[in-house]
């Protein structure tokens, strides 16, 4: 049906109007249906971070006006499919109001549209044209610190993104983002906070007790190891290398210098199969304590308490064993002795550095125990209550004249990672610059002073990264070096929280770690032998010092995270002290008969050492004093001295009361009467011998002298007859008839066994049964 023609003037025609709704509609609809068809735009992190993004150069670290920005790294694709028209570019957000922000930053992963900010002047990017899947590709982004549009003073967040295509999306997206900071100080700040920071020289322990008997008691290592952190590229030698150079506080385990100093003296270790070979690194420690010694003049030098004991494990595990707490006063003392004669430097030494910082009201007092006037905490234990709005610094005063330096702990945990990845250290350089800024633009008109203690053993490429993060601060542009004893010293801030946190506080997985309470058990153990040992050597000194400096490597807080290793350790210890005591021992004894009332019975006592004993008294001692006493009574003793590598045999006089067997114990006694080494036993069989027996003997002995005479004057008279030409005696008149077939054997004496000469025996045959009851017998 047609529609009818519009009249001039009137309203549009019904047609007309559906037309135009038609047309409404349908333009309307056009976004919508672009919508439907059009690719999705693009998701966050989680769908399109298909490319890997890493940053190794980041140069200079915190840059001034004029400077150019140099940013390199790679990318890598992870996706299957090849990215087209590709280009890294760099993004760079607003300024980041507080330390929170920079955490949050740098825990986000992926790019987010309206987020994160748009990338500068593309003109800067570099162009990809093509990046197969899982291939790499290196760049290198170079702008002008101008174009950055930097205002004020603070942390920017730096984003490196690779935008491109790929087949199923072709539109231009981001693929991979990786951010990091950006810290802005062009001009020196009209307040710079103090930064102290510790540069620790701690290893694990190396010395075992055993030293050669030679006179210098040459050491012998648990292996070789030290050598390959001490020579060049190693551990111990980088940081030597390179905190020469860096404006730092020393903190040294004189433990560490102790054992490298024997090294140069000559050493010994043991390998793998357990045999000890000689040392042949002597020239390694040589030249490291040389570069040692000259980077530490005119620097501050903490030295810890010797083997850097473990205070927590003290405070926690060891107070209760007898004698632990006491080993502390003593490591104190020897560390500066130890400073002082390999360094030629005055080290303080009242600073304790409990693990990881962590504090509680036991580990204070076992650190204040030991001399120290100054614990070195951490913020993530001594907490704000953020009352204050900003950061304190670090000296707290906890009471009894102690003072708590807490130290960052966003600072001091920097480089704890895998620094081996350039890409890793680059960004932990930037976190911590970033960190540093931060702290000193908090709101506050003070000075403060900060202080970062980081981990115990940094690693060699750790090392390398702190290096570079100091390096960036020389400049001086927020901050400004400062030792450890002047952060101890600065006034602290008013309202700054001195409370200790209780023990339930101390974190649980430090407290899994601690050293147990065997190990201080053990510990006394072996400090109880060597008292003992030590009262009967003419040269204590020989092992009073190794064992000392051992007991003291056996509380090292090297021990952490090592218990197998360090139980292994204290057993070596004590069987090789014990070892050594039972070098001096009695020598085992023979059964001995005592023939008679009174003998002399000998007893050896044997002495290995290569040094002389004395203070020994050997005492014996009769089981049956009734039967055998020696003197007067049922035991006897005799002091004891023996040469080294001799023997000495010392003489008792015994007595027996009655015949039969009895036990004799042997036993070294101390001059304090603790028994020394095993005992020994042995029987003294005494036999009785009566006048009557002695009788029967001597008047036996008597007729055979006589027999032998008759014998003698009967031949002689039979041989002069013979030579007189006399025949011969007839036989009854005493005389031997020579040559008589009959006689036997033997010099005449009748089958029988009687003598003709022989007169009637003077006693009766003795009866060969057991006396009668109350039958007296002659003693």
């Amino acid at each position: 049906m047609a529609e009818p023609a519009d009249n001039q003037g009137a309203s549009p025609a019904p047609a007309r109007r559906r037309w135009l709704r038609r047309a409404v509609v349908l333009l309307c609809g056009t976004p919508l249906l672009g919508a439907l068809v059009q690719p999705p735009a693009p998701a966050d992190a989680a769908e399109t971070g298909s490319v890997d993004v890493q940053l190794t150069t980041v140069a200079p670290a915190a840059p001034v006006k004029g400077d150019t920005l140099t940013i390199s790294g790679t990318v890598v694709n992870n996706g299957r499919e090849t990215i087209t028209a590709a280009h890294v570019g760099l993004r760079v957000g607003s300024a980041l109001s507080d330390r929170t922000s920079i955490d949050e930053a740098a825990d986000r992963n992926g790019f987010r549209a309206g987020t994160d900010p748009g990338e500068v002047d593309q003109a800067y990017s570099v162009k990809i044209a093509s990046l197969p899947s899982k291939v790499s590709q290196t760049f290198t982004l170079t702008i002008p610190v101008n174009k950055l549009e930097l205002e004020k003073e603070g942390v920017y967040p730096l984003g490196v993104s690779l935008s491109g295509e790929t087949d199923s999306r072709p539109y231009e997206q981001v693929l991979g983002i990786k951010r990091t900071f950006l810290p802005w100080q062009p001009e020196p700040a009209a307040k710079r906070s103090q930064l102290t920071y510790l540069w620790p020289l701690i290893s694990t322990t190396r010395l075992t007790a055993e030293t050669g008997s030679d006179e210098v008691q040459t050491p012998v290592f648990l292996d070789d190891s030290l050598a390959d952190e001490l020579r060049t590229g190693g551990r111990l030698e980088r940081m030597v290398s390179l905190g020469k150079e860096l404006p730092i506080t020393w903190v040294i385990d004189p433990d560490l210098l102790y054992t490298v100093d024997a090294m140069t003296k000559g050493y010994r270790y043991r390998t793998p199969d357990g045999r000890v070979v000689q040392g042949r690194n002597k020239a390694v420690a040589e030249q490291w304590l040389a570069s040692l010694e000259a980077a530490v003049q005119g620097k501050k030098v903490v030295a810890l308490p010797f083997a850097d004991p473990d205070i927590a494990s003290l405070a926690h595990q060891g107070k209760d064993v007898s004698g632990t707490l006491g080993q502390l006063r003593p490591a104190t003392d020897k560390a500066k002795q130890a400073v002082e004669t390999v360094l030629h430097v005055t080290p303080s030494t009242d600073f304790s550095w409990p693990v990881d910082g962590a504090i509680d009201p036991s580990i204070v007092n076992v650190a204040t125990s030991a001399g120290a006037h100054h614990v070195l905490a951490r913020s993530d234990s001594l907490q704000e209550t953020g009352a204050l709005g900003y950061t304190p610094s670090a000296a707290r005063p906890i009471g009894a004249g102690a003072t708590a330096v807490v130290a960052d702990a966003d600072l001091s945990t920097a480089f704890e990672g895998d620094m081996l990845s350039a890409a890793n250290s680059t960004l932990a350089v930037q976190r911590f610059l970033a960190h540093s800024l931060a702290l000193n633009l908090q709101k506050t008109d003070s000075q403060r002073s900060f202080v970062v203690t980081p981990q115990r053993m940094p690693s060699a490429s750790q090392a390398q990264s702190m290096a570079e993060a100091l390096r960036a601060l020389q400049a001086g542009r927020w901050t400004q070096p400062a030792d450890l004893e002047a952060a101890a010293a600065a006034k602290p801030d008013a309202g700054v929280n001195t409370q200790v946190p209780g023990a339930g506080q101390y974190p649980d997985a430090l407290r899994k770690t601690e050293l147990p309470v065997a190990a201080f058990e053990k510990i006394r153990t072996t400090l109880n032998t060597l008292d003992h040992f030590k009262a009967i050597l003419t040269a204590p000194d020989r092992v009073e010092i190794p064992f000392g400096n051992t007991t003291n490597r056996e509380m090292s807080t090297s021990w952490r995270g090592r218990p197998q290793d360090a139980g292994h350790y204290r057993n070596q210890v004590q069987q090789y002290l014990v070892g050594l005591t039972e070098k001096v021992k009695l020598v085992p004894k023979s059964d001995a008969t005592l023939s008679g009332h009174s003998a002399t019975i000998p007893v050896s006592v044997q002495n290995g050492l290569v040094q002389d004993v004395q203070g020994l008294v050997l005492r014996v001692k009769s089981a049956n004093p009734t039967r055998l006493v020696f003197g007067k009574s049922g035991q006897a003793e005799q002091q004891v001295t023996v040469q080294g590598g001799h023997s000495q045999t010392v003489k008792f006089t015994a007595n027996a009361t009655a015949s039969g067997p009895v036990e004799v114990t042997a036993q070294l006694f101390t001059e304090n009467g603790v028994p020394y080494g095993k005992e020994r036993r042995f029987t003294v069989e005494a036999t009785e011998i009566t006048p009557t027996v002695m009788l029967v003997i001597a008047g036996g002995v008597l007729l055979l002298v006589l027999a032998g005479v008759k014998m003698y004057a009967s031949r002689k008279r039979v041989a002069a007859r013979a030579a007189a030409g006399d025949p011969a005696e007839p036989a009854g008149d005493g005389g031997e008839p020579a040559g008589d077939p009959a006689e036997p054997a033997g010099g005449g004496q009748p089958a029988d066994g009687t003598q003709p000469s022989d007169g009637t025996p003077d006693t009766g045959a003795q009866s060969t049964g057991r006396s009668g009851a109350g039958e007296t017998v002659d003693r």
